[in-house]
């Protein structure tokens, strides 16, 4: 079973749909996804909502090893993204070496602004734990405790682990940056990191037709069911 869990904003609802139903739809191999609603973790993520935090999901991501129980494998990811490629691809770039397996950007940041009017902010490592894959055995330093005080930067920085050693790169096509890197066509997992085309503002951003190529599809299985 491949684990997934992703990021759960009320406002991007349709897009936590759209992405699950882009993975499930290419997936040779069986799915378990959940979303990471605040409304599900209370008593668990307590920690007070910070003014540059842009999503729902900034911190409650790092609770995907707790929630995991420590073991196996578990694959996070923002919902503002789509999958274009079988998940069992990705699936199988796991590596025991390594705590986790990311797209290791270096891009800085085009806007100050994300969608919302929500503040672009740009640190090292901007973006490499949108899309993460766990060794949940060796994230047990993400405590509920440690994730609801440890500070932004500690945790989207990684600096949890021992060494940045033992962060794993995956290829860029896992991780595409719409609006921040060039076009590409051959995409697995694209990201909407500055907004979606569910955004009246973006609907005619790199791969918006596919997004709603997808949310066709999703509404079309719907009826049918």
């Amino acid at each position: 079973m491949i684990n997934v869990y992703i990021g759960y904003d009320y406002r991007e609802a349709v897009a936590f749909s759209v992405l699950a139903h882009s993975i499930n739809v290419r997936a040779s191999q069986p799915v378990s996804i959940a979303p990471l609603m605040l409304s599900q973790l209370q008593g668990l993520l307590t920690r007070e909502r910070h003014p540059l935090q842009s999503t729902d999901f900034s911190f409650s991501r790092f609770l995907t090893p707790y929630l995991s129980e420590y073991k196996g494998w578990s694959v996070f990811m923002d919902s503002d993204m789509i999958v274009l490629d079988d998940i069992t691809k990705l699936w199988d770039l796991r590596d025991e070496r390594y705590a986790v397996m990311v797209v290791k950007h270096d891009y800085e940041v085009k806007d100050k602004e994300k969608f919302l009017g929500e503040p672009q902010t740009p640190y090292p490592k901007k973006n490499w734990s949108s899309m993460i894959l766990f060794n949940n055995e060796k994230c047990r330093a993400l405590t509920p405790e440690y994730v609801n005080t440890a500070s932004g930067l500690e945790l989207h920085q990684f600096k949890w682990l021992e060494s940045e050693e033992l962060i794993g790169e995956l290829p860029p096509i896992w991780n595409h940056l719409v609006g921040e890197y060039e076009p590409n066509p051959d995409a697995s997992l694209v990201h909407h990191t500055l907004g979606g085309p569910y955004f009246k503002e973006l609907q005619d951003c790199e791969f918006g037709d596919e997004w709603r190529a997808e949310l066709e599809g999703m509404l079309y299985c719907e009826q049918r069911n």
